[in-house]
């Protein structure tokens, strides 16, 4: 039989890509859904209120998640399994009168958005973001040229081109190591690159903060994060210094505040490069809280993560569910 699940305000119920195992039906407090529009690309938030149910596509359909859904409030949820929730439908039509509704209404919208997708034009943005930032290497442009690079990392880590953009983000980092950003940079408008100068400054900033850890200067690293983030200057290093702002909570043993930012930071930046840390960072949070179930399928998350197993996230974790599990 179904049993009642307790989340605090700010935690993880399921990630986007999570295997679909069980239907929820929120009993108390609130619950966000966030996915990203398939026109748009932006996030799009879906609030369930006390009452209603979520997770049940996926679960039927027996395909991942399609959405990341986090407790606003503090919430209790009741977990069906697929056949417990198929015998309730079964002997409560108001579920199925209710499920075709919202279904009928999700099938509307993606049908809208097919239909005006399929009147643009055809476009590849992975490709040409890719052209971008080899136009910019090309042209000795090396600011330019990083940056576009790890624009193309963050939003496509896994595409066709990841590899040999790796390449020449390192190719271009080092360029601009020893030259200070490569022929014209230095005097680039601002149209080209979001600005050499301010991404100077802002890479200064970013690796100033980075050398406060290294010497255990959390607490004023958190501040110089922070005002990155809080400037936007530069969405690379604004996101860079996300996840770095979690681990100067996590190192300050603020550990409930380390949880609630890479919870946001998660929702905001879905495939961050360091999401793998940021799960990492979360479990130990939930673990040091002596709450080990939750740890635990943070640690599991990031085993069933594409990549190499044997990195030293993947090994991290795997230590660390062993430990728990002895």
């Amino acid at each position: 039989m179904p049993k009642p699940l307790q989340y605090r305000s700010g935690s993880l119920i399921y990630f986007q890509g999570d295997p679909a195992k069980e239907v929820f039906i929120l009993q108390k407090g609130k619950v966000n859904l966030v996915y990203q529009d398939i026109e748009t690309g932006q996030d799009v938030h879906d609030l369930v209120q006390p009452g209603e149910f979520f997770g049940v596509k996926s679960a039927l359909g027996r395909y991942p998640r399609e959405e990341n859904a986090v407790a606003l409030q503090d919430a209790t949820i009741m977990a069906f399994t697929v056949p417990e929730f198929e015998a309730l439908a079964t002997a409560n039509t108001r579920i199925i009168m209710k499920m075709l509704k919202v279904f009928s209404n999700q099938m509307r919208r993606i049908h809208n958005q097919v239909s005006s997708l399929m009147e643009k034009e055809e476009q590849n943005p992975e490709a040409g973001l890719f052209s971008v930032g080899q136009y910019y290497l090309k042209n000795k442009r090396y600011a330019q040229a990083r940056y576009v690079f790890s624009r193309y990392l963050t939003y496509y880590p896994s595409g066709r081109n990841a590899l040999q953009a790796a390449k020449d983000l390192e190719t271009a980092e080092i360029a601009v190591a020893r030259s200070g950003g490569g022929a014209g940079s230095p005097a680039a408008p601002a149209a080209e690159g979001s600005g050499s100068r301010n991404l100077t400054d802002t890479a200064k900033a970013y690796y100033d903060a980075v050398s406060l850890i290294s010497q255990q200067k959390y607490q004023q690293a958190y501040l110089d994060f922070k005002k990155i983030v809080d400037a936007n200057e530069d969405p690379e290093y604004a996101a860079k210094s996300s996840f770095e702002i979690g681990r100067c909570l996590f190192m300050l043993s603020r550990y409930e505040d380390c949880i609630k930012y890479y919870t946001m930071m998660i929702t905001r930046y879905p495939k961050h490069p360091d999401l793998a840390d940021a799960l990492f960072f979360m479990g130990q949070s939930y673990e040091r809280n002596n709450r080990k179930d939750q740890a635990a399928t943070f640690y599991k998350k990031i085993l069933s993560m594409p990549g190499d197993g044997d990195d030293g996230t993947h090994l991290k974790a795997r230590r660390a569910l062993k430990v728990l599990e002895a």
